[in-house]
């Protein structure tokens, strides 16, 4: 099994800016402002004033992609390269457009 589909996967749950694990990934009533999202194994495997911080970043930051705390990073692949956001590490070949930009990976 590939790498992207283990990573699809996973069971990914919602964290709370107590530490709490809330339930689901996506169930956040919030839209504007979501909560954070981890692989139930690494929120499981985070202390639970670790997994505030991890939260806390994210609703502080009002940004929808928001990078984890070093103790909150997940998933390496295992030839060393890291599953980005998206599917520019898996399809190179394509076009990224940017406000109106054409970028050629």
């Amino acid at each position: 099994m590939g790498d992207l589909k283990k990573w699809v996967d996973q069971d990914w749950v919602r964290i709370g800016s107590d530490g709490n694990i809330k339930g689901s990934c996506g169930t956040s009533k919030d839209t504007k402002n979501p909560d954070r999202c981890l692989p139930r194994s690494k929120a499981q495997s985070l202390s639970k004033s670790e997994r505030a911080a991890t939260a806390r970043k994210k609703k502080a930051s009002k940004k929808k992609v928001v990078k984890n705390t070093k103790a909150a990073e997940v998933q390496k692949m295992s030839k060393g390269g890291v599953i980005a956001r998206g599917c520019g590490a898996v399809m190179s070949n394509r076009r990224k457009r940017t406000q109106g930009s054409v970028v050629k990976l």
